[in-house]
């Protein structure tokens, strides 16, 4: 059996991971539990959509305990002591200048299990990500996306 990837993820994504659990395993079967008896109440299973979207909602919820499971389980905390503001890496808050755009924006730079572009905390493993990994203040980085190639000029790098 192969061994699981690892998820990285900051204290922040930890918690938040831990609280959909808990929400899941409680008030979500609840709710679930509490649509398959209303759905049963109307007779023939056959033709009851009800039912069937009650279970069919059971099984993705059922799935997505065990997968936040999974990654809890194979998780790695992100100290943020010892997260470098000399160098971008995983949990650093990165101040970048769009040269064509002339804008600037702030990302924070995250695991796979945690990137939320909607929160500008985008993946270690993104194209604009892993462009910047490793990087320091001024330098000029390149990343190929979907729509072309960006270049960002790294301005600031904290915690």
């Amino acid at each position: 059996m192969p061994l699981a990837k690892q998820i990285v993820l900051t204290y922040e994504g930890l918690e938040k991971l831990e609280k959909e659990l808990e929400h899941l395993k409680t008030v979500g079967r609840k709710e679930i539990a509490e649509k398959i008896k209303q759905a049963l109440s109307f007779g023939d299973l056959s033709e009851n959509s009800e039912y069937d979207e009650a279970k069919n909602e059971q099984a993705q919820m059922e799935t997505r305990i065990v997968k936040i499971e999974k990654m809890l389980k194979n998780a790695k905390v992100i100290d943020e002591e010892d997260v470098s503001t000399d160098v971008v890496s995983l949990g650093s808050k990165v101040t970048i200048l769009d040269i064509q755009m002339q804008e600037e924006i702030e990302y924070i730079i995250v695991g796979s299990a945690e990137a939320n572009p909607m929160e500008l905390k985008i993946s270690d493993e993104s194209p604009v990500g892993s462009a910047l990994i490793g990087k320091k203040v001024g330098d000029v980085v390149e990343a190929t996306v979907p729509a072309g190639t960006l270049e960002f000029k790294i301005i600031k790098i904290s915690k």
